[in-house]
């Protein structure tokens, strides 16, 4: 048993890693959902979830996650990360501006049976962001 729960960690580990290199979407469950933890919105299904990452990192900003920590075990997994990039399109109402940005962000992720990411929750200070976006 404790191999099994090993090598499946190791998978889930192993996914996490992979999924987070360019967001490949086959990394999640067809009716995976992502809450944005400081909006309290639900992203619902695989091809929303591209969407949304994809507006996020290459359409409201030019940005990546800078990954400082990674976990999984069997059932779950997080990010410790930090995103960084440029704000090059709309933003939460906000024109570009061409400031960098730099701001906390950590998710949790829930996995399924095969280690797909079922459920992820989004903790991004938004607050630094549009102060960031927004200071003289």
């Amino acid at each position: 048993m404790d191999t099994f729960i090993n090598n499946k960690a190791a998978t889930s580990l192993s996914n996490l890693e992979a999924y987070l290199k360019n967001h490949d979407k086959s990394f999640l469950a067809e009716d995976a959902v992502f809450k944005n933890m400081s909006t309290n919105e639900d992203i619902v299904g695989r091809d929303a979830i591209a969407d949304m990452l994809h507006y996020m990192y290459h359409i409201a900003f030019d940005a990546k996650a800078v990954i400082k920590n990674t976990a999984a075990t069997e059932n779950n997994a997080l990010l410790e990360a930090m995103f960084v990039g440029k704000h090059i399109g709309e933003f939460a109402g906000l024109e570009p501006t061409g400031k960098n940005v730099n701001v906390p962000l950590c998710v949790t992720y829930d996995l399924n049976d095969v280690g797909l990411i079922q459920r992820a929750r989004i903790y991004m200070m938004t607050d630094v962001l549009v102060m960031q976006l927004t200071a003289d």
